[in-house]
């Protein structure tokens, strides 16, 4: 059977992976009298003359809701909320799992971003933080953006997430290579969520204590090619990049781009590079291939035609980039500190503590994704930040 067959019957005999749970149980009248009424009103009125009692007296204090539209869903594309419910019911049990997060997901029935944006607000006062997920780019930026002012943290995995866990396994991968970070030029193929986030996050502008200092230079690819001054097709947010990026103006392809660079990083689609690029790149050159299912290159093809070091988004593999290390972990040290947003400094430092997990070499530049111990570390690194 295979793993798509396998995973239906498992659902189909679960119907779901999430229950609720108490946590006290009814026997008598002054169990339920503690529990709900009369004994509950107490609860209600500490809370309602001060709001922040609500994280010690109620579930809020551990709650996270997972929350998405259906638009982006995998490499699924645009599939709707109720497709989207398997996959934020496994986010919501990765969050139990590794961090002890109560986690709940909430798909909606709508992908109007300013709608989405005051379901969000309206749902708020329920929760410690909001993981975003699953929505598609350019509105996943907006409706971050703008839920910043909450009072706590709101997170859209797919941009944050990998680039953080990328972050990681490129400091590792640097320093096995012999190569200062300050002195490598970077292409990114793939200007959506991710691709946005982990160039801002290799920009690394505005860190008050040099936890980390940016790369020489950042090239980014969009699926037209290079995005330079003389790109007239390009929306808001890929202008943006015109501002840190490809300081030199190279126009031109990926082939182009790749010229002369020290990492590639991938969150595309699949099989765009070829022998010639990975050739054109300087000595010990790093692809970080992270397209699902098809990577931008197979690792075994990368290694033959001269890669120093290959990952990728998959398990079957060696390097997965896998945003389990940072999430869960991130979460916990951010509301645990009682954090009202993930700030810069809390990436980077999550990316340190993910990449200090580990002895690196070619083949574990980063922890394996079942290694429940790296969200203790992240949340430690996280509170440190705050």
């Amino acid at each position: 059977m295979d793993i798509y067959k396998e995973s239906i019957e498992l659902h189909k005999k679960i119907k779901g992976k999430l229950e609720i749970k108490s946590k006290i149980s009814i026997k008598t009248k002054h169990d339920l009298s503690l529990a709900y009424t009369p004994g509950v009103a107490g609860v209600c009125k500490k809370i309602a003359k001060n709001k922040k009692k609500a994280y010690d007296l109620t579930i809020k204090g551990n709650s996270v809701a997972v929350v998405s539209d259906g638009s982006a869903v995998l490499g699924l594309g645009n599939i709707g909320p109720e497709a989207a419910l398997p996959v934020m019911e496994g986010k919501a049990l990765l969050f139990k799992e590794y961090a002890n997060i109560d986690a709940i997901p909430l798909c909606l029935d709508t992908q109007d971003s300013d709608e989405i944006i005051s379901i969000v607000k309206a749902i708020a006062p329920n929760y410690a933080g909001i993981n975003l997920e699953d929505i598609s780019a350019p509105r996943c930026f907006e409706i971050e953006e703008k839920l910043q002012d909450l009072g706590i943290p709101v997170f859209h995995d797919d941009q944050h997430g990998t680039a953080i866990v990328l972050l990681a396994g490129m400091l590792n991968s640097l320093k096995l290579a012999g190569k200062n970070i300050t002195d490598v030029c970077v292409v990114i193929n793939g200007a959506g969520a991710a691709g946005t986030a982990i160039a801002n996050l290799l920009r690394c502008v505005g860190y008050d204590d040099n936890i980390c200092e940016p790369v020489k230079d950042i090239i980014v690819c969009d699926s037209e090619g290079i995005i330079c001054k003389e790109r007239k097709n390009l929306n808001d947010e890929k202008k943006k990049f015109l501002g840190f990026t490809n300081k030199s103006n190279k126009c031109g392809s990926l082939a182009d781009a790749i010229k002369e660079t020290d990492v590639f990083i991938g969150v595309s689609k699949g099989k765009l590079l070829n022998k010639n690029m990975i050739q054109s790149m300087n000595e010990k050159p790093i692809i970080l291939a992270m397209a699902n299912p098809v990577p931008e290159v197979m690792p075994e093809d990368a290694k033959k035609w001269g890669a120093f070091i290959v990952g990728t988004g998959r398990s079957d593999f060696p390097n997965q980039i896998n945003n389990v290390l940072a999430f869960p972990g991130i979460f916990r040290g951010a509301i645990d500190a009682k954090a009202s947003r993930i700030s810069n400094k809390m990436k980077i430092m999550a990316a340190h503590a993910i990449a200090g997990c580990v002895k690196p070499t070619v083949d574990e530049i980063i922890p394996s994704p079942l290694d429940k111990k790296v969200a203790v570390k992240v949340a430690e690194a996280v509170k440190k930040s705050v």
